[in-house]
């Protein structure tokens, strides 16, 4: 639709140009020029008005803009993420586009994740899994923290603190 297109433009121009630090620097202007004429205006409400009227529409209309900047920014993420598992050889396809299920039907994965993570750190796998990676990539490097964690793995296989 058209009318979707021209506010998706306005939306990532406006983002683009609220996120830069000259539109803060001009920002700031205004309400120095604001608070210098003050005196001016004796501080009567009408002045006080102008700036509480103006900070209030910009308010509003940068939540819009800010939700629609988010929202497509989340959906590209979702996107690249949903391909990443995709392609991974043993990634579960159960966890492509999950952002869509209920809170229930996430907490079910959640606690399946938590408790995969947990039986993994109970094994040692994760320091094992690290230092072995670790190990492969760096060892010709002599990379200091490849050994760090290999002794950490070492120390974890027995049965000492870490």
């Amino acid at each position: 639709m058209i009318g979707d297109q021209v506010f998706i433009r306005l939306a990532k121009a406006a983002s683009r140009f609220s996120g830069r630090s000259m539109s803060f620097v001009i920002a700031l202007g205004l309400v120095l020029v604001w608070l210098v004429t003050g005196p001016l205006f004796d501080f009567s409400n009408t002045w006080q008005l102008v700036i509480n009227t103006l900070t209030s529409i910009v308010t509003f209309l940068m939540v819009f803009l800010i939700q629609n900047t988010q929202n497509r920014d989340t959906e590209a993420m979702q996107i690249k993420l949903d391909e990443l598992i995709r392609v991974t050889q043993d990634a579960h396809d159960a966890l492509l586009d999950l952002e869509e299920l209920g809170d229930r039907e996430l907490a079910a994965f959640r606690a399946r994740y938590i408790a995969l993570a947990q039986q993994a750190r109970e094994r040692g796998d994760v320091l094992n899994d690290l230092a072995r990676e670790l190990g492969a990539r760096d060892a010709a490097a002599g990379d200091i923290a490849a050994h760090q964690v290999r002794d950490l793995a070492a120390g974890d296989r027995e049965g000492r603190e870490p």
